[in-house]
């Protein structure tokens, strides 16, 4: 009994295992985080009380954002390194928490055991298929100078066309999360991403679904989406959908 779901208050008869070196148990979702120094609050996927269910964080020592936004060879030992660290703890699917571990994807998840989700960004083929086709999918990220053709195609999304990018590089609270401030005013860049999706909507009025990039937007996802009244996806949808898959549980009801 390695891979289970224990659904009521009976212990199993059967022997179960451990992977040996695993310390804790539990965590089914393992997420790398960057050595950033900025407010986590509830909504962003470096806040344990996002969720619903345990996960298991990694902090990646010593990583910064330049290097993510990049795509540093650097990094990706770091990211490995933290990963393999997570498989021995047992988790059952690795995430990344900024989208732009989407420069690793490829070559990161050849290195696991688990299924590997490193970017939000791989929500979009689903997206696309979802949608009409003639609508694009908006991506709200955090500086669009570095959403390049290389992320997007690491991460499935190949038609360019159907995808429309905004950045918050120039948003002056958001800045502070860029910058690594330490702080920031919540209630503003609020504000900022909203203000940035009813312009991405009213500009380009084919887009039918949005996807906030970025680990630290989805705090805001409710507010963008009671502005324009789209579908949309982050970090924690795509959590979310993967731990319903790694943790199935047995239905209870009546027929």
């Amino acid at each position: 009994m390695t891979y289970a779901y224990m659904p009521g208050p009976e212990q199993p008869n059967t022997e179960i295992k451990n992977l040996k070196g695993q310390a804790v148990a539990g965590c089914a979702i393992g997420i790398l985080v960057l050595d950033l120094w900025y407010p986590y609050v509830p909504g962003n996927v470096a806040n344990g009380s996002t969720f619903d269910f345990p996960v298991l964080f990694k902090i990646l020592k010593g990583s910064t954002g330049q290097q993510v936004v990049t795509g540093a060879p650097a990094l990706l030992d770091m990211i490995i390194d933290g990963g393999k660290e997570l498989e021995q703890q047992g988790v059952r699917a690795i995430v990344g928490a900024c989208g732009y571990f989407g420069h690793f994807q490829e070559k990161a998840s050849k290195k696991f055991k688990v299924p590997t989700f490193l970017s939000s960004v791989l929500q979009v083929p689903i997206m696309m298929r979802s949608l009409k086709p003639n609508q694009k999918v908006g991506i709200i990220c955090a500086n669009s100078p570095y959403l390049t053709p290389s992320l997007l195609t690491q991460c499935g999304v190949t038609d360019l066309s159907r995808v429309v990018i905004v950045g918050a590089e120039k948003c002056p609270e958001f800045s502070n999360i860029i910058n690594c401030t330490g702080r920031f005013v919540s209630a503003k860049i609020e504000k900022e991403l909203v203000r940035l999706a009813t312009n991405l909507v009213a500009n380009n009025p084919e887009v039918g679904a949005i996807l906030l990039e970025c680990s630290d937007m989805p705090p805001y996802a409710w507010a963008i989406q009671n502005a324009v009244r789209l579908p949309v996806f982050d970090f924690i949808t795509m959590i979310n959908w993967i731990y319903d898959a790694v943790v199935r549980k047995p239905f209870v009801g009546f027929v």
